[in-house]
């Protein structure tokens, strides 16, 4: 299970880096080992302010039904940012020892750097504990603790799949690549009939897309870790496997190395200049106001495979709902996380009208999702495709303790050996040593295998 974290490793106290900056003598929650339903139910009674922290549009919907159940209790939902500025005022929050929020979105990879600091209210006694079930199995895994910790709701995933073109496809006699050979035959095909079009592009600040990539080759750089012992492993035969496949194909001039999320890249997928996107499951939803003029060319298949008749994929994207250690009112934000991520109509809302890939059975299981046809993918039945998708997930994959950094790492030498054309398994061997020297610093014992 992913985080591997727990309070009772003492990490915390162990650190020596700047990770261990939690304010001394703030407020925090001691969990007792259960709540029981008439302690619930008094709280939920007891007129109670709640601060939540999200970047999701228009979540007041799911909030106001949250407030349709409990009259007692009133959110006040901020969004404070999306990505780094939404974690540095959250981090900035709670080492003050006021202002943080209640509860608030954080994404899977983040999980483990707000445990470690002791951030995170274990949400197992409040009830959630008894609702892993009702969530895929991978998207669970993200957010338990080795001791049966529960650290976050799970509230969108992103399992990843192959959005192509299939007019791009059908012009240069391109079958769907069932296997990465496959993909590098087709990525050279394509590219040598018009050289104005790549079979994709490798965005070499996309940290993300990369461990997405290592997850589905079997490899899990940081595995096994525990406590203050954390496993670096960026040069398995598994992970240089990744390294030197996306080097060879940039070496050769197969694909595009263009940063992604701008203007210009928003142009070069209107333009045709790539003909896959390899992304995840809210992806197909960007594309199509993104690449609005290619309506009706686009389709989807599953990740392209190592090995012919395997089907194995992974995840980028999604996030949850945490609710902060110095929380005044736990069971009253505990049971709010748990709410808006599994109640029928707050989980229907966010797949309808968010567009958030849910991680519930309940709707991916439910006809009408999965059967919907988009008629921007030719009316393929893309959420069924992505359901069955998710159910391949490998559920074991950790996140280091300080994921922003390693994304940052990653930019800085894997992604722009791959984007100039240099050795991309000798700058794994770069990521791996900035890795253990940063590890090192923050107070980890560094393993290898």
């Amino acid at each position: 299970m992913n985080p591997r974290f727990s309070r009772r490793t003492g990490l915390a106290a162990a650190l020596a880096g700047p990770l261990a900056l939690a304010a001394c003598g703030r407020h925090t929650v001691d969990p007792p080992k259960s709540v029981t339903q008439a302690e619930i139910d008094e709280a939920m009674r007891t007129p109670t302010e709640l601060n939540f922290w999200t970047w999701v549009p228009d979540i007041e919907k799911e909030v106001a039904l949250f407030q349709d159940a409990y009259p007692a209790i009133s959110v006040d939902v901020v969004n404070a940012g999306q990505g780094n500025p939404h974690y540095a005022k959250l981090r900035t929050a709670l080492r003050a020892g006021n202002g943080a929020p209640d509860i608030a979105q954080l994404e899977y990879q983040m999980i483990p750097s707000f445990v470690i600091t002791e951030d995170l209210l274990d949400l197992g006694p409040y009830g959630a504990s008894a609702i892993g079930d009702r969530f895929v199995e991978f998207a669970w895994s993200q957010v338990s603790g080795p001791n049966g910790e529960v650290w976050a709701v799970p509230q969108d995933t992103g399992p990843m799949g192959m959005l192509y073109r299939e007019d791009l496809f059908q012009a240069h006699g391109i079958d769907v690549p069932a296997t990465w050979d496959d993909f590098a035959a087709a990525a050279k095909r394509l590219h040598e009939a018009d050289p104005e079009v790549f079979l994709t592009n490798f965005s070499p600040s996309q940290g993300a897309f990369f461990a997405a990539m290592l997850w589905q080759a079997g490899a899990d750089p940081f595995g096994g870790s525990e406590g203050p012992d954390l496993n670096v492993d960026l040069t398995s035969p598994e992970a240089q496997k990744v390294a030197r496949y996306w080097g060879d194909l940039s070496e050769q001039d197969l694909i595009a190395v263009d940063a992604d999320f701008n203007d210009q890249w928003y142009q070069a997928l209107n333009k045709g200049k790539y003909a896959t996107w390899i992304a995840p499951a809210w992806a197909p939803t960007f594309l199509q106001s993104a690449a609005a003029s290619t309506s009706g060319l686009w389709r989807v298949a599953p990740l392209p495979q190592w090995e012919a008749g395997q089907q194995i994929s992974s995840n980028w994207g999604g996030s949850t709902s945490a609710v902060m250690a110095t929380t005044r009112n736990p069971i009253a934000a505990a049971v709010f996380a748990q709410f808006i991520n599994t109640d029928p109509k707050s989980t229907q809302t966010m797949a309808d009208e968010q567009s958030l890939y849910p991680p519930t059975k309940a709707i991916l299981e439910d006809p009408a999702f999965t059967g919907s046809k988009v008629e921007f993918y030719g009316g393929q039945e893309v959420n069924g495709l992505f359901a069955e998708i998710g159910a391949t997930v490998a559920p074991d994959f950790q996140w280091a303790p300080f994921q922003d950094k390693v994304y940052a790492d990653f930019t800085a030498t894997v992604g722009t050996a791959v984007a100039e054309k240099t050795d991309a398994v000798a700058a794994m061997e770069d990521w791996q040593r900035r890795i253990e020297e940063y590890a090192k610093y923050q107070g980890f014992t560094v393993r290898q295998p």
